[in-house]
């Protein structure tokens, strides 16, 4: 069998809300247990599942309190989704230009 190394580039890039909706399916949470956890509104909760809302030092220390892993986890899931959409924003200009 030839390994073949080919480097992983999705077009496409995962916010830390997948994470946290499969989090509250793994716990049978609502969306208004996780806030009550956390200490938000719903409306709050809603806009981090869909990615406006980032996860900062605070919001990192709450989510791992509330369901699980660190607030290291959360801090590097949030850079990893902000760099993967950087790089779609630069791969999308580069495209434009060459068109």
């Amino acid at each position: 069998m030839t390994k073949q190394n080919y480097p992983f580039t999705p077009d496409w890039a995962s916010p830390p809300g997948e994470t946290i909706a499969d989090a509250l399916e793994e716990l049978n949470w609502t969306r208004s247990q996780l806030a009550e956890h956390l200490g938000y509104t719903e409306q709050y909760v809603h806009h981090l599942i869909n990615a406006q809302v980032p996860i900062n030092d605070d919001l990192a220390q709450k989510l791992s309190q509330a369901i699980g892993s660190t607030p290291e986890f959360w801090l590097r899931r949030e850079a990893q989704y902000q760099a993967q959409l950087n790089y779609l924003r630069e791969k999308e200009h580069l495209q434009a230009q060459i068109s």
